[in-house]
């Protein structure tokens, strides 16, 4: 069996494995070993065992990732995200469906101090979904609003994300960050468009509600948030003006949201000792399996597969139009039913070379595939945003009206997704302007 033979068949078993719900680190890390051992021997695998946790520790770029973590949990733990959405439902609450529109930006403003989607979905989820049910919301818009929203977390930097796909794409994580600045708000505006739109046609989704905020009332409620925006110009000062590095930010933000929260006498012992314990745990959950794509991209390497693949599309000519909509068919089918971080770490050593050899631009190209696994988080019969909010809500609202819901965004998606390839400036002008071309 010759090697190209061999990389194929490990891929469609790792594959196949994740389908089946095999934990991404085993699965990635099993079929790379025994593919190993039979490209090179025992002796290659384990030796690249050994060595890959340490390769991987080492890199500096991955330092970012526990701080944004922490960033996230210093600011759930203050109440920054109840802060959030309080201001919003007052500002935006008069809106036809305006709960929902407020969820949606609420997610915005905790996704810009989170950086995970699922993080984000959870948190507004608890806190909206109740209000928008006591207002009688249509239940699959209430649920479906804090699930599309929450996806704003792989965007909106901070993003783990993009962290990781600047790691694996060897490319700027500061410009990344600053392009996922644009389609992040686009993606919050055209979901409130389409909410108000809904809500327009049909007012039984969203009974407007019937007190209506003083403009006192509407200055006093900003007054709690100010942590975010100033969080917010706080790191994109600090990147743009050259005192932190985008690795450096992340230490940086956690830093000043631990300030803010001590400030609002919001953090105590034990929520501060919480806060470490959550970041610990999903930092060596995202390691884990990290490694374990660095050993399986040894492996395709070994193979030959990304090579094989590259000149294979620049013997043929592909466009890099039809690359990028191939490249999105393969991301939706796997958003069906893999987990975004097993999509990225699967396929980006195989897609990275193909892209490279196309001329694509990677800056463009992350963001791109970070809004397709935006999607998948939203997409049956695995999307786990979808999942998140059906564990807040419990029995209150069934799976499949939350997937109803989920329709709409999905629709709004396909507007997103094609202004931002047909425009590459959507997304590259920010990050040009900003960190230099």
């Amino acid at each position: 069996m010759d090697r190209l033979t061999i990389g194929f068949i490990g891929v469609g078993v790792a594959l196949l494995l994740m389908m089946i719900r095999v934990p991404i680190a085993i699965a990635l890390g099993l079929v790379s070993l025994i593919g190993i051992i039979f490209l090179r021997g025992p002796d290659s695998a384990f030796g690249i065992l050994g060595s890959a946790p340490f390769d991987f520790a080492a890199s500096w770029t991955l330092s970012a990732i526990p701080m944004y973590l922490l960033m996230g949990a210093f600011a759930f733990h203050a109440k920054i995200t109840t802060a959030l959405f309080d201001a919003a439902r007052v500002w935006f609450g008069r809106l036809p469906g305006g709960v929902a529109v407020a969820t949606n930006f609420a997610c915005a403003g905790f996704a810009a101090v989170s950086g995970s989607s699922l993080a984000t979905a959870a948190a507004m989820g608890r806190i909206a979904i109740p209000e928008m049910l006591r207002l009688k919301y249509d239940q699959g818009l209430a649920a479906a609003s804090a699930a599309a929203g929450g996806t704003l977390g792989a965007l909106i930097p901070p993003s783990i994300m993009l962290v990781i796909f600047g790691w694996l794409a060897e490319v700027s994580v500061g410009r990344l960050l600053m392009a996922g600045v644009v389609p992040g708000i686009l993606t919050a505006v055209t979901y409130s468009a389409m909410i108000v739109l809904r809500c327009t046609i049909n007012p039984a989704l969203a009974p407007r509600p019937t007190e209506r905020p003083t403009w006192g009332e509407h200055v006093r409620v900003l007054a709690p948030v100010w942590p975010v925006p100033l969080l917010v110009i706080a790191v994109l000062v600090g990147i743009y003006g050259g005192i932190v590095t985008p690795t450096e930010a992340g230490a940086f933000g956690a830093f000043v949201v631990f300030l803010m929260a001590m400030a609002r006498r919001s953090l105590t012992w034990r929520t501060f000792f919480a806060s470490l314990r959550e970041a610990l745990i999903s930092t060596s959950g995202i390691f884990f399996i990290a490694i374990s794509a660095i050993i399986f991209t040894r492996f395709l390497t070994l193979a030959g597969l990304p090579n094989f693949l590259s000149q294979f599309v620049s013997g043929t000519g592909m466009e890099p139009l039809t690359i990028v909509l191939v490249t999105s068919i393969i991301y939706l089918i796997l958003g069906m039913f893999l987990d975004p971080l097993g999509i990225l770490l699967i396929t980006l050593p195989i897609l990275i070379p193909v892209f490279k050899a196309a001329d694509i631009d990677m800056i463009w190209m992350g963001i791109i595939l970070i809004k397709y696994i935006e999607i998948g988080l939203l997409t049956p019969p695995v999307g786990l945003n979808v999942f998140v909010v059906k564990s807040v809500v419990g029995d209150r609202i069934p799976i499949g009206k939350i997937f109803g819901g989920m329709t709409w965004f999905l629709m709004a998606e396909v507007v997103i997704m094609t202004l931002l390839i047909a425009f590459p400036a959507i997304t590259l002008t920010l990050p040009n302007l900003m960190m230099g071309n």
